[in-house]
């Protein structure tokens, strides 16, 4: 005995599959920046605290690194990077294990 087995047993479909439409503005959001901020305290030193900064914060000149020592120092804070989540919490972790003292992460 033959038995004929529908289309829809061999997953053929029997009408055309329509997709649904797409918006003409897609909409495209970009993840935040982080700042590092680097606080002003009463026992870190210029030099230390500059050097830090030179050493782990990427493309950070020496003389752009005493800028911002001096402005932490002045003014009690300084933005020292910004940028993606992931590496600005890299850098606020080694500066903040060298001793600086930081402010929390902060989405720019």
């Amino acid at each position: 005995m033959i038995t004929r087995l529908s289309a829809a047993v061999y997953g053929m479909a029997t009408a055309p599959t329509v997709a649904p439409e797409r918006s003409s503005q897609a909409t495209r959001q970009l993840y935040p920046n982080f700042k590092v901020i680097v606080l002003n305290d009463d026992f870190n030193t210029f030099q230390h605290v500059a050097e830090c900064l030179v050493k782990y914060i990427p493309g950070m000149t020496p003389d752009h690194a005493w800028d911002l020592t001096n402005q932490v120092h002045y003014e009690g804070q300084a933005i020292v990077w910004v940028g993606p989540q992931e590496p600005a919490e890299l850098y606020h972790q080694q500066l903040r294990r060298a001793g600086l003292t930081m402010a929390p992460l902060e989405a720019a």
